[in-house]
């Protein structure tokens, strides 16, 4: 049973607390740790671990990548000239990687930081659907075995919250319970998976390209293709929710005796309000559309637009993470998993995304002509299903391709670079359609019975008493036409076009 919170406990919560943070310089990363900062200056620390040389080099980063983005302005201007002391004093970064035993700290500063921990939060993860197998279980699945392994090790732990995806259910139709992956569990009927053996695989495959003297480029294509081929012998579409559902898995080998919070997030989009509504970083599934339409560039797409198109606002996710974390500190339940999604809660079609985004730029034409002035776009075609898009792929662009390959052939190359040229355009195309596809034809439903519980843990009011934050995560009450339209267009535009 989970006791009553409000604001003001979830904040509290957090102070004198040190909390050891992966994947810091990630979207995710950045709005918690933005967000803890802001609502309790007086945590004790946070740990944030680094993938650099030095510790130099670390610093650098956390300035660059982290406290130097737009979203913590809010921040510097509540701490004015005190900013940059107050970020020495509670950030602590530490110069190591998930993907090494112990994040190949040396043995004091290990033996520190396990003393020292009260929270563990995993938000470290290779989101690429197309990354190289080697690449991706290092840091999806080993990964995560470091982290609870480490986890044993903290006297003081509190608890361990991961972060996950909600698409560790592959494409499964109908209603997806919040429930576990259990070790060996496929997707695929008749197949078995044995993680030991995915790395016994990937160690002899990389072997076999040191033997066989292969180029970088080569051994890349390698691992990428043997990435999904793997990903989809077992049910999975793509490389990334393959391994996040390994790393699950492996969750549950190492003897925990604190509680483990799995929080699975659908599609994160832009923050809807704190501390700057439309921030975000990075392009996701969904934005390569409004980019692609923005530069028209994307002619058509494969989606279904009466199809449910679960996402959530990164801010949403955060709240959710923080208020979980409260609710299970201590807790005797050994593990609990949260779907933060709005399938169920707030569903919204494709469609919607669609209407505003002709809307916005009905409204707001870029400028895309030649000497600046703004011009109409041509709407985007929308084909619902893989058939009909490759059959409108063969006559539009394949025929003519070969046809051009041919003459070129007869000409000795006089059209080799238009020929290569238009064949790449070609390939992203299909490559683009074909990976999201998974997600813009996924008719499943996220079930969040257990956000559900959380949400009504939680005071109505979740506002502190002067109304300065919120710690809201019900997508109930979001009117999707006006959050896109509003909020999540011009904000992948102003931070993520160039």
């Amino acid at each position: 049973m989970i006791g009553e919170m409000d604001a003001d406990s979830v904040v509290g919560y957090f102070r004198g607390k040190s909390i050891l943070i992966t994947g810091s310089t990630g979207f995710l990363g950045k709005v918690l740790v933005e967000k803890i900062l802001r609502v309790q200056p007086d945590v004790k620390k946070l740990y944030l671990l680094i993938r650099a040389p030095d510790a130099v080099s670390a610093k650098l980063r956390i300035q660059t990548e982290i406290i130097g983005r737009e979203i913590f302005h809010v921040l510097k201007e509540k701490h004015g000239v005190r900013f940059n002391n107050f970020i020495e004093e509670k950030i602590c970064p530490l110069v190591g990687d998930i993907i090494y035993e112990n994040f190949g700290l040396d043995s004091a500063q290990l033996g520190e930081l396990s003393k020292d921990v009260d929270v563990i939060v995993n938000g470290a993860a290779t989101t690429n659907f197309f990354e190289r197998y080697d690449v991706a279980f290092d840091v999806n699945v080993l990964g995560v075995k470091h982290i609870c392994a480490f986890a044993t090790k903290c006297p003081k732990l509190k608890m361990l919250l991961h972060v996950s995806t909600a698409y560790v259910a592959g494409e499964q139709e109908g209603i997806i319970p919040e429930k576990p992956i259990l070790m060996g569990e496929t997707i695929k009927v008749g197949t078995h998976l044995e993680i030991e053996s995915e790395l016994n695989l990937i160690k002899v495959t990389m072997q076999e390209l040191k033997a066989s003297c292969s180029t970088e480029k080569a051994g890349r294509k390698t691992m990428k293709e043997l990435g999904l081929k793997r990903a989809r012998h077992f049910g999975w579409p793509n490389t990334y929710v393959f391994t996040k559902a390994m790393g699950e898995m492996m969750m549950g080998l190492l003897p925990m005796d604190f509680p483990v919070v799995i929080i699975r997030p659908s599609i994160i989009t832009s923050t809807l309000k704190e501390p700057l509504p439309g921030w975000m970083e990075g392009i996701k599934t969904i934005d390569s559309v409004v980019i692609g339409y923005a530069k028209q560039t994307l002619p058509f797409f494969l989606v279904d637009l009466d199809l449910i198109m679960d996402v959530i606002p990164g801010d949403m996710v955060v709240n959710a993470m923080m208020v979980a974390m409260v609710a299970h500190s201590e807790d005797q339940q050994v593990q609990i998993i949260y779907h933060v999604t709005s399938s169920l809660r707030n569903p919204a079609p494709y469609a919607i995304l669609w209407k505003s985004l002709f809307r916005y730029f009905n409204d707001n034409p870029p400028c895309t002509g030649r000497n600046g002035e703004h011009v109409r776009l041509k709407k985007m075609r929308f084909f619902s299903s893989v058939m009909w898009f490759r059959l409108y792929m063969a006559f539009k662009y394949m025929l003519p391709l070969e046809m051009l390959r041919l003459v070129n052939i007869a000409l000795c190359g006089v059209f080799s670079r238009v020929y290569n040229e238009l064949s790449r355009k070609f390939r992203f195309m299909m490559q683009l359609s074909e990976l999201y596809a998974p997600y813009t034809l996924f008719k499943g439903c996220f079930d969040d019975m257990n956000l559900d519980k959380l949400r009504m843990a939680m005071k109505k009011d979740n506002q502190n008493n002067n109304g300065a934050y919120y710690f809201d995560f019900d997508p109930k009450y979001i009117d999707w036409e006006d959050y896109f339209y509003s909020v999540h267009i011009p904000g992948v535009l102003k931070y993520t076009r160039d």
